[in-house]
């Protein structure tokens, strides 16, 4: 179960800060027993939050927003759709509640005031892994390249498992695509097969530490010349596409708080919709994850901005996203459906996307092959 919280402020209430500050603790139970500490501070008279989920990881998650209203304490998670609304006790030392996730979700969750005695330790966060050098120009020492042949239609896995690269069920098309962030309308004069044929792959780096995302695409650039024998010519193409620009009262974005150059970019399902939320990512990566996974055509970023950026997007998706198969958002009872991608997007974050006629980066395909043995 993933639980994001973020910092938040709580407001106004018969209950004076003091009451709420300090450490609270409880158990949710879920499919498996999750212990969640929250840590309540003030500062300059308004209060603030931390929440750790113990069984998960060390590192705090932070609280979206946060209010309470006499004995009512409410705080939402707007990352991946979670909202709390609890009572607390006469004593000030409990809190009763329901945790809701979605609109499938309702758990009951209660908080009890933690003393030094019954507190619950918090885990020392886990040294940081050592980035792979920023002027490296890496490449995977070692790969093995097989077959799959379970008929999946689309890529099951892209990700690190320690120093190991793996993706599953990716066809030559997905690698490039992530590769060379362009959608498969921006790839011409290849074979039909570079879509159809699947692969599971395993890689080694042959540079120590953790590779950033920009690190990752040269590393695949490269296995896909090695084993693909790829070669292509950059062209431009007149097509339709989605062009982001900011919108006429500025940008709504949060610079990024994580170290680092890694981004994670997903999505959840919310109350009244779905959500996609974006940690420590440059606009270029959010467009890349539109045009890829989201939207049917090209998304061309002339937005200028060149900064890591926190913002989430609630919104209501239609058949023509998501290949036609969008994910089912259902509001709750009683709640507003989120707007369309297209509207949450300028409501949202100040940014506007716009269908247009425009020249985009084409790959066009001099030579490939099937991959060579192991």
């Amino acid at each position: 179960m993933l639980l994001i919280v973020a910092l938040g402020v709580l407001m106004g209430g018969a209950l004076r800060a003091q009451d709420f500050a300090g450490r609270w603790q409880g158990t949710l139970k879920d499919s498996k027993d999750l212990r969640l500490i929250l840590v309540v501070s003030e500062e300059g008279g308004k209060l603030q939050g931390k929440l750790y989920s113990i069984d998960e990881t060390p590192l705090p998650y932070t609280v979206s927003s946060i209010s309470q209203d006499g004995s009512t304490v409410k705080f939402a998670i707007d990352l991946n759709g979670t909202a709390y609304e609890g009572k607390m006790n006469a004593a000030k030392d409990a809190i009763a509640g329901t945790w809701t996730q979605g609109v499938t979700k309702s758990l009951p969750l209660e908080f009890s005031r933690a003393s030094k005695e019954t507190a619950w330790e918090i885990p020392a966060p886990p040294a940081p892994r050592k980035l792979m050098p920023a002027d490296a120009d890496p490449s995977f020492e070692v790969a093995t390249i097989k077959p799959n042949h379970t008929d999946g239609a689309s890529m099951q896995a892209l990700t690190f498992k320690g120093r190991n690269f793996i993706t599953v069920n990716s066809s030559l098309a997905d690698l490039m695509m992530f590769a060379y962030s362009v959608q498969m309308k921006q790839i011409i004069g290849a074979p039909d097969w570079i879509e159809k044929d699947r692969y599971d792959i395993v890689a080694t780096p042959a540079e120590e530490g953790r590779p950033s995302a920009d690190q990752v695409r040269v590393m695949i650039r490269k296995l896909l010349a090695d084993r693909f024998q790829l070669k292509f010519h950059h062209d431009k193409r007149e097509m339709s596409a989605f062009v982001l620009t900011v919108g006429k009262g500025g940008a709504r974005l949060r610079p990024g708080q994580r170290n680092g150059s890694l981004h994670g970019i997903g999505m959840q399902e919310a109350a009244n919709g779905s959500l996609l939320f974006v940690n420590n990512a440059p606009i270029p990566a959010f467009t890349s994850f539109l045009q890829s996974l989201v939207l049917d055509r090209p998304v061309v970023d002339e937005t200028g901005l060149t900064g890591r950026y926190d913002f989430t997007v609630t919104f209501t998706p239609d058949e023509s996203e998501f290949n036609g198969h969008p994910p089912i958002t259902k509001p709750a009872d009683g709640v507003e459906p989120a707007p369309s991608l297209f509207e949450a997007i300028q409501e949202q974050l100040g940014l506007k996307l716009s269908p247009e006629k425009t020249q985009v980066d084409v790959l066009a395909i001099d030579h490939v092959e099937k991959p060579s043995a192991n």
